[in-house]
């Protein structure tokens, strides 16, 4: 096992790249021109006292000056908060008051921020000293570089989960953790770093792209693209039009993205998507549904459907936890949908066939992992039976920062408790839903995606932007609430349809069912659903109809 720095320094002899890619173009830079340019801005952060062991935030938009500063800030022996930006622009108050908890409960030393975001982020009384990018980038010749001892346990990475932003909590990744979930993720998707060509556009605050591409690229000197979220939610052909200039052999983004991707491909010219190899789905539910309609609109585009790549992970555990057979393709589970809520239990059961749920396998454990299926009381159950799905292994997080009561409640032993409720079919991981989420009505287990999804498929609905929980109603027993954003003029029509898809969906009618405007739904810093939330704002009457 080697720290960060040692794979960064490795890694440059490649002769790999990386490229910028941009409104205005791409910039590429050799990974070994990156390399030197970081141990300039290292030796500036080591003369404003960036030391081993030191917290470095970092603020900004996917540019040069940010990767650079991820870099840097490794080869010092010192460890990366990355700081998410702003979902909307409207929330900026929100933002800065959320950036300054995170500040202060990951005991930041040094803020490196955007020039952009500088006036947002004016100092005040508690704040740690702050620098623009550009006050330490090329400032100091690389020479000045002193580089420390390596330090497989020294932290690396002090991730933010995405869950309670009033309430941060901060996943503590070691250099050990990171490599060895590195190392399974390289062998995991059959990394080839002479061969593929990494694209990317996800945030750097979030793990997938942080881990799963940008630092799996910078460590392995495996040639990169690299875009801003924006960039692709802009325009989402923009995503495949890199594949096709940059011969792209391998992405991940969570389920809307490659729902975007589909509609964007049936409305373009023939791009050519045939090195395609890893498509990689991940970070939220998948729905069968959105996978086929994408693997559809690439044939046109010579996508072969055996890239997509179901996947399962956390950042408790770096990132990647189980992994299908590279080039594969998706594999469906078809369960009894009543079977399944009513005796946790996953009922085999006909494609297509009435009452029937279709879920996607999520592989098996990567290298270095094991996962476990475990009921209440934290016995193992055996296939086919639905528990709590626990892991263990060598890339798990050592806890949370200065929250031993949370870290001690988050293990069972050695086993992580992941909060997601799957079982396995045939050795491979099935996950259908979180714990919490759960909608119990008359004894049976609602599971809220597929109320979410049934709703989202009704014209006017914004996909991705419904959310579905439990409330207790006039009788003593749960009922559901569906809120759903949409941009529907004839409300009440679309209301009606919305009850009638859940009710022939999961059989159970919403008592209520709420449209609001677009951007009203809460998600998290990674665009997560925040479902209790939601539920808090409803309960407190926080909602305006539209």
């Amino acid at each position: 096992m080697t720290t960060l720095q040692e794979r960064i320094e490795s890694a440059t002899s490649r002769g790999g790249k990386i490229t910028f890619e941009g409104s205005g173009g791409g910039e590429q830079i050799e990974w070994v021109q990156f390399h030197d340019e970081a141990r300039s801005m290292a030796a500036a952060m080591q003369a404003r006292g960036v030391v081993p062991g030191s917290h470095v935030g970092l603020l900004g938009p996917t540019s040069r000056p940010l990767v650079t500063a991820i870099q840097a800030t490794w080869l010092c022996g010192a460890a990366i908060v990355v700081l998410p930006l702003p979902m909307r622009m409207g929330s900026i108050e929100e933002f800065v008051a959320q950036t300054r908890v995170r500040l202060a409960s990951a005991d930041v030393d040094l803020l490196l921020i955007d020039p952009d975001l500088a006036p947002f982020v004016e100092p005040i009384p508690g704040d740690p000293p702050m620098a623009q990018f550009a006050e330490v980038m090329g400032k100091v010749p690389s020479s000045a570089f002193v580089r420390p001892p390596d330090d497989l346990d020294a932290l690396a990475i002090l991730q933010f989960t995405s869950g309670s932003t009033s309430d941060p909590k901060g996943v503590m990744l070691p250099h050990r953790q990171v490599g060895a979930n590195l190392d399974a993720i390289a062998l995991g998707t059959a990394l080839d770093p002479d061969v593929d060509v990494l694209i990317s556009w996800l945030p750097l605050y979030h793990d997938m792209g942080l881990i799963g591409l940008m630092s799996l690229g910078m460590t392995t000197g495996t040639d990169l693209v690299l875009a801003a979220p924006q960039d692709f939610l802009a325009s989402p052909l923009r995503w495949a039009e890199w594949f096709d200039r940059y011969q792209g052999t391998a992405t991940a983004g969570p389920n809307f993205s490659y729902s975007l991707l589909a509609r964007a491909l049936g409305r373009s010219s023939t791009l050519d998507l045939s090195r395609w190899r890893i498509a990689l789905n991940g970070a939220e539910p998948i729905d069968p549904k959105t996978v086929e309609a994408f693997c559809a609109a690439g044939a046109a585009h010579k996508l072969d459907p055996r890239a997509v790549f179901p996947a399962y992970g956390m950042a408790e555990a770096v990132l990647a936890v189980s992994f299908p057979e590279p080039f594969t393709g998706m594999g469906v589970d078809v369960v009894d949908r009543r079977v399944l809520e009513d005796n946790n239990y996953a009922a085999v059961l006909e494609a297509g066939g009435e009452g029937s749920r279709s879920l996607v396998k999520l592989g098996r454990a990567v290298k270095g992992l094991e996962l476990r299926i475990v009921d209440a009381g934290g016995n193992s159950l055996s296939e086919r039976e639905v528990g709590e799905v626990q892991v263990r292994g060598a890339s798990i997080t050592t806890g949370y920062y200065k929250r031993p009561e949370v870290t001690a409640a988050s293990f069972d032993g050695e086993w992580l408790h992941t909060g997601d409720l799957g079982y396995f079919a045939e050795g491979d991981l099935v996950v259908c839903g979180r714990s919490k989420d759960m909608i119990i009505v008359g004894g049976r287990n609602v599971f809220p995606e597929d109320v979410e999804r049934a709703a989202a498929e009704v014209e006017g609905v914004r996909p991705g932007n419904v959310i579905a929980f439990g409330i207790e109603g006039k009788k003593g027993k749960e009922t559901i609430v569906v809120i759903a954003e949409t941009k529907a003029t004839d409300i009440a029509s679309t209301r009606k349809l919305v009850a009638e898809r859940v009710l022939a969906s999961v059989g159970l009618p919403a008592s209520e069912i709420v449209l609001v405007e677009p951007g009203t739904i809460p998600k998290t810093s990674s665009g997560k659903l925040q479902r209790s939330l939601c539920r808090t704002r409803y309960l407190d009457e926080e909602y305006e109809l539209v």
